[in-house]
């Protein structure tokens, strides 16, 4: 019996020390994703645009609007553009900020629309393939359009979604597109900023289908303005919220109509 507790006892023992290092190493990934994400600040410029400063990096998405539009912010180190439309490129705004210390992440559509001067900052990036830049890891996910009226908006294989990643931290900017295969089979996404835009994206019902499948930590809705007005966010946000697991934040994208 002595030895039966005794051998009982050892085992005990060896399983703790065994499960001691996989906890340890949890936390110290959970502190160092807490850490990553307090790293990062989000200046919602308009729509699809953004200023995305990580560390001491600063990236401008799809810069729209014109000089005035990023006044008083620091010149951009990354520029990431997902299309060929208006409301993610416009070369009058490129052409009116600082670019010369920045690194453009095009696909080879709007590449073909950018000025020849400019062009010797460009990295094509098409659907797939990966770019390091500045410690970043930029990977093109496919955006496109999955409805049969929606089709001729964007088809598969001109513009795309972003997943940035640095220190396992990951960043998916989903471009204009609908809930495809691609996204819906993303991992491992820490923040998502997700489109839901009738008619040229996705209705609020896919948009939601698709975050409660592919579960980012936090999911920030975005070019949420369609022609007939803007999408229901509230519904959005209240529905993926619900699932539990993840968090929903509202950022003000849009000067004209304040966040309710």
């Amino acid at each position: 019996m002595k030895k039966t507790l005794f051998i009982l006892t050892l085992a005990i023992t060896f399983i703790a020390c065994k499960e001691q290092p996989k906890n340890a190493s949890s936390e110290q990934a959970a502190q160092e994703m807490k850490s990553e994400r307090s790293n990062i600040n989000i200046d919602p410029i308009e729509h699809a645009t953004m200023v995305l400063t990580w560390g001491d990096t600063t990236m401008y998405i799809d810069p729209v609007g014109g000089a005035t539009a990023f006044e008083g912010k620091k010149a951009p180190d990354l520029i990431l553009i997902t299309d060929i439309h208006g409301d993610h490129l416009n070369v009058e705004t490129l052409e009116s900020i600082d670019t010369s210390g920045a690194t453009i992440i095009v696909p080879q559509a709007v590449a073909d629309k950018l000025p020849e001067p400019m062009i010797e900052n460009v990295q094509i990036l098409n659907n797939d393939e990966h770019s390091e830049q500045l410690g970043f890891d930029i990977e093109a996910i496919p955006m496109y359009n999955l409805r049969e009226e929606a089709l001729k908006f964007h088809e598969k294989g001109r513009g795309n979604g972003y997943v940035i990643s640095k220190n396992g931290f990951r960043v998916y900017i989903s471009g204009d597109t609908e809930d495809i295969p691609e996204m819906r089979n993303l991992e491992n996404v820490d923040y998502a900023f997700v489109c839901m835009n009738l008619p040229y994206t996705m209705p609020v019902d896919a948009a939601i289908s698709a975050v409660l499948e592919f579960k980012p930590k936090k999911v920030f809705p975005y070019h949420y303005r369609g022609t007939k007005g803007y999408a229901d966010v509230a519904r959005f946000i209240s529905t993926v919220s619900f699932d539990g697991e993840i968090e929903s934040e509202l950022l003000d994208w849009y000067p004209d109509k304040p966040i309710q």
